[in-house]
C-alpha cells in the first residue's frame, strides 16, 4: 500500500500543484504546469470539490490514499479516457451475465436500464459520480448484449443422438484437412418419419471428396450428436460456444452425401467461398506441405493442414501469431497498397496539384483491408485488426492522429457488441492484449525520428524496434497463452527479430503478388518465393524450439488469473504517465499468489471411461519432479487424456497392474488417501466405509454419500469431467460444468 500510495502522490504532485500540494521550488519544479484544458469538468469544479472531502487534522495514509486516487480520477476524466475503460466495463457485465445461476429476465435487464439512465440524468452534474454510471451502464451494455444474442442466435442443444436421412443447407465451411471437412448446416429436415432435431444448426464432418458448397441443399444419412462440455475445469467450453453460434449439435454423414439443389448463382457469399477455396487449390497445387498448410493460414485463414509439430515448434519460438491473420498481416497488405498507391500518383506532378494523393491512397489501403478480411475468413483478430485500420485510414482522411488508445477501445467495443461470447476465446484476448500494451507502451514513449541517421543506425533501430515490440507483445500475451496453451517463448524476442522481416519483405508480398496473378495463372513463382520465405521460418522455429527446451515451464493458471489480468490491463489501459505501471505491477504480484493452480490427483472423464490417479512412483528425468498420472481406467492417447497431459503439464500412463480389481470394481491404497472404483450395486456396501472417495458409472446409494465423498453417474451427467484434489482430510472437487441451468447446457429431452 505505500507503494502504491507513494507513485499516486508523486504523480498527482507533479502535475495537480495548483490544486493545493505545495511543492519545493527546484529546477524540475519551478515553472508551473497547468492541468490540462476542459471546459465541462472546469464548470462543474465546484461539485468536484464537494464530492472530494478532506479533513484539515492530519490525514491517515487510507484517507490520503483515497483521496489522492481521487484526484487521479479527475485527472482521467479531464483527458477523455472514459472511453477506454468502457470495453472492460462490457467485459465485466458479459461475465457477470455468464456466472448467473439462471438466465437472467430481458425484463429485469431493461427495468435496469431505465434505473441507471436515470441515476445518470440526476447524477450528471457530479463528474465522479456519473462517470460511476456509466461505467455500470456499460456493465449493463455488456449484459444486455450478452443476453440478447442468446435470445436471438441461441438454440436449444441436444442431449441425446439423432440418426436418420436428412436435408440440410450448407451455411459454411467451417475448416478442412487432407481428408474431410467441416461444414455447418440449418434447416435440417427428415427426409422420412426420422426425429425433427430442434435445433438451428450443426456442425458435422463430410468426407473430402464429398465436400458440398456454400449454399448448397444437400441431403444425407445423419449421425447428430451432443456437442461435449469442457475437458478440464475453467478450459475452453464448446457447448457455451457452440450455443451462441446457434449450433446445437456436432455430428457426421454416415452415408453418401447427394446435391438436392446447388446454390444460388446470385450469392456474395458463395461467391467469397468459392473465391478463397480455388486459392487454396492453388497453393496445394504449387507447394508442398507443410508450406501449403501455413500459405493458406497466411492467405485465406484455414489453418486445418497444419500438423500439430510445426504448430508446436511456433508456439514454442514465439511465432504462433504468424499463423494468425492480425494487425501485422493486415497492416502490411494494407500499408504496402497504401505506400504504392501514393508513390505512384505523387509521381505526377499535375495528379498532385488536383486531388488529395495521401487520401486516395488511404480509401485503397481501406480497399485491400476489406479485401483481406473476406478472403481470410473474418476472424476476431482479423476483425480487431480491420477496424483499426478503418480507423487509420479515417484518420488520415479526416486529418487526424491515427493510433491512439481511443480507437483500440472502439475496436473492442465493436467485436464485443457483435460477438459477445468472443471475450472468452483466446483469439480475443490474445489479440487485444498484444494491441493494448504496444498502443500504451508507445503512445507514452515516443523515441525522436532522426531523418540523418546513417543507414547502419536506422538498420539498427529496426532491429530494436522489432525486439522491442516482441518483448512488448510477448509479455502481454504471456498470460493469455500460458492459461490457454500451457506455454511460453522464452526466446520469443530472437524469434520475432529474424521472422518479421522475412514476413514483412518476403511471404506477404509474394503472397500478395501470387493472389493479384493468380487469375492470370502465373502465380507459381511468387508461391515458391513465398514458400521458401516459410520454410525458412519453419527451420528458425525448430532450432529456437530446441533451444527454449525446459529452460521456463508454464505455470497451471485458473480463471482468477485472468480476472486479475483483465484489472491490470484496465488500469494500464485507462491510466497514464506513471501510474498505470502500478496495473503491471498488480498482476506481476497478485497472480502468482492467487492465479496459479495445483495439479490434480485424480481426474474423472464424464463420456468415456477415463480416469487418471496421481503416481506414487519416481519417474526422475521423465517427468518435471518426477511426477505422473497412472491411467487406471479408460483408453490411453484419447482427447480427453491427451488434454489432461497438456493442461496439467504430466505424463500420464497405462496402469498394467490389474491385481486391485476384481468383477464388482478396483480398490487403489495411497499414503494419504483410498479411492474405490465401483462398477456393481453389491461393491457399495463394503467400498464406501474403507474409502475417502467412490468413483462410479453407476448411480450411488445415498447411504453410501452418507459415509464418504461420491462421484457418480448423475454427478458426471451433470458436472461432466470432474477434478479432485486430497486437501489432507477431503478431497477438493471441482466439476467442469457448474452452470447447469443456463440455456447452453444440454438438458433431458422431453422429446
Amino acid at each position: 500500500m505505500q507503494l502504491v500510495w507513494a507513485m499516486l502522490y508523486f504523480q498527482v504532485c507533479k502535475r495537480k500543484n495548483n490544486w493545493g500540494v505545495v511543492l519545493p521550488r527546484t529546477k524540475s519544479s519551478s515553472k508551473r504546469i497547468s492541468p490540462p484544458a476542459s471546459a465541462g469538468l472546469n464548470r462543474l469544479r465546484p461539485n468536484l470539490s464537494k464530492q472530494i472531502s478532506t479533513s484539515q487534522s492530519r490525514p491517515t495514509l487510507l484517507a490520503k490514499t483515497v483521496t489522492v486516487f481521487q484526484q487521479v480520477l479527475i485527472e482521467t476524466l479531464e483527458n477523455r479516457r472514459l472511453l477506454i475503460a468502457q470495453p472492460f466495463a462490457l467485459i465485466a457485465g458479459i461475465l457477470l451475465y455468464s456466472s448467473a445461476r439462471y438466465e437472467p429476465s430481458l425484463i429485469a435487464i431493461a427495468v435496469l436500464g431505465i434505473f441507471l439512465v436515470g441515476a445518470l440524468y440526476v447524477w450528471r452534474n457530479y463528474p465522479l459520480t456519473a462517470a460511476t454510471i456509466l461505467l455500470a451502464l456499460g456493465m449493463f451494455v455488456g449484459a444486455s448484449a450478452a443476453s440478447v444474442h442468446a435470445h436471438l442466435f441461441g438454440t436449444e442443444m441436444v442431449y441425446g443422438a439423432f440418426y436418420g436421412d436428412y436435408s440440410a443447407r450448407v451455411d459454411a465451411i467451417h475448416s478442412q484437412n487432407s481428408e474431410r471437412t467441416r461444414i455447418i448446416i440449418s434447416n435440417i429436415i427428415p427426409m422420412g418419419d426420422d426425429r425433427t432435431p430442434p435445433i438451428r444448426r450443426a456442425r458435422i464432418v463430410v468426407p473430402l471428396d464429398q465436400a458440398p458448397s456454400v449454399g448448397d441443399i444437400i441431403h444425407a444419412p445423419m449421425r447428430l450428436y451432443r456437442v461435449p462440455g469442457p475437458i478440464v475445469p475453467g478450459g475452453f467450453d464448446p457447448q457455451f460456444h457452440a450455443y451462441f453460434d446457434g449450433i446445437g449439435a456436432y455430428g457426421s454423414t454416415t452415408g453418401q452425401v447427394s446435391l438436392l439443389k446447388p446454390a444460388e448463382q446470385v450469392n456474395f457469399w458463395r461467391w467469397i467461398e468459392d473465391v478463397r477455396q480455388a486459392i487454396g487449390a492453388r497453393i496445394d497445387d504449387n507447394l508442398p506441405l507443410p508450406l501449403s498448410g501455413i500459405a493458406r493460414a497466411l492467405i485465406i485463414g484455414d489453418q486445418g493442414q497444419i500438423n500439430d509439430d510445426v504448430r508446436q515448434d511456433l508456439a514454442e519460438a514465439g511465432l504462433a501469431h504468424v499463423l494468425a491473420i492480425s494487425g501485422l498481416h493486415l497492416s502490411l497488405v494494407a500499408g504496402g497498397i497504401f505506400a504504392a498507391i501514393r508513390m505512384v500518383l505523387a509521381s505526377s506532378y499535375v495528379l498532385g496539384q488536383w486531388v488529395s494523393v495521401k487520401k486516395i491512397a488511404a480509401l485503397g489501403g481501406m480497399s485491400a483491408a476489406l479485401i483481406y478480411l473476406g478472403l481470410s475468413g473474418a476472424s476476431v483478430s482479423a476483425i480487431r485488426a480491420t477496424l483499426m485500420l478503418m480507423l487509420i485510414f479515417g484518420a488520415v482522411l479526416a486529418g487526424r492522429r491515427a493510433l491512439t488508445m481511443r480507437n483500440v477501445a472502439f475496436a473492442a467495443l465493436v467485436v464485443i457488441v457483435i460477438d459477445p461470447a468472443s471475450i472468452f476465446r483466446p483469439s480475443f484476448q490474445l489479440s487485444f492484449a498484444a494491441v493494448t500494451a504496444l498502443v500504451g507502451v508507445y503512445e507514452g514513449y515516443r523515441l525522436p525520428i532522426n531523418e540523418k541517421q546513417s543507414g547502419f543506425r536506422k538498420t539498427l533501430s529496426s532491429i530494436v524496434g522489432i525486439g522491442l515490440t516482441s518483448l512488448i507483445a510477448g509479455a502481454a500475451t504471456a498470460l493469455f497463452a500460458a492459461y490457454h496453451f500451457q506455454q511460453v517463448a522464452p526466446f520469443g524476442v530472437l524469434g520475432n527479430i529474424f521472422a518479421i522481416p522475412l514476413v514483412a519483405f518476403v511471404i506477404l508480398p509474394a503472397a500478395l503478388i501470387a493472389v493479384i496473378l493468380m487469375p492470370f495463372g502465373f502465380e507459381g513463382l511468387f508461391l515458391s518465393i513465398m514458400g521458401w520465405g516459410i520454410s525458412q521460418i519453419l527451420t528458425l522455429a525448430s532450432a529456437i524450439a530446441n533451444m527454449s527446451t525446459d529452460v521456463v515451464t508454464a505455470p497451471i493458471l485458473g480463471p482468477t488469473a485472468l480476472l486479475l489480468g483483465l484489472l491490470g490491463f484496465a488500469w494500464f489501459a485507462v491510466f497514464t504517465g506513471k501510474i498505470r505501471v502500478i496495473g503491471v505491477v498488480f498482476g506481476i504480484v497478485l497472480i502468482p499468489l492467487f492465479g496459479v493452480l495445483p495439479r490434480p490427483d485424480i481426474m474423472i472423464a464424464d463420456t468415456t471411461l477415463a480416469i487418471a490417479l496421481k503416481g506414487e512412483a519416481d519417474l526422475g528425468e521423465q517427468s518435471a519432479g518426477g511426477q505422473y498420472m497412472e491411467l487406471i481406467s479408460g483408453r490411453n492417447n484419447s482427447f480427453a487424456v491427451n488434454v489432461w497431459s497438456e493442461t496439467y503439464m504430466i505424463p500420464i500412463i497405462t496402469t498394467i497392474d490389474k491385481t486391485n480389481c476384481d468383477l464388482s470394481g478396483c480398490f487403489y491404497v495411497r499414503a494419504d488417501y483410498k479411492i474405490a472404483v465401483v462398477k456393481t450395486h453389491d461393491a457399495f456396501e463394503e467400498d464406501c466405509s474403507i474409502s475417502n472417495l467412490v468413483i462410479t458409472r453407476i448411480i450411488a446409494t445415498e447411504n453410501c454419500r452418507n459415509q464418504t465423498q461420491v462421484i457418480d453417474k448423475n454427478d458426471l451427467q451433470t458436472g461432466g469431467v470432474h477434478w479432485a484434489k486430497w486437501d489432507g482430510d477431503n478431497f477438493v472437487i471441482r466439476p467442469a460444468i457448474t452452470d447447469i441451468y443456463r440455456p447452453w447446457r444440454p438438458q433431458y429431452p422431453n422429446y
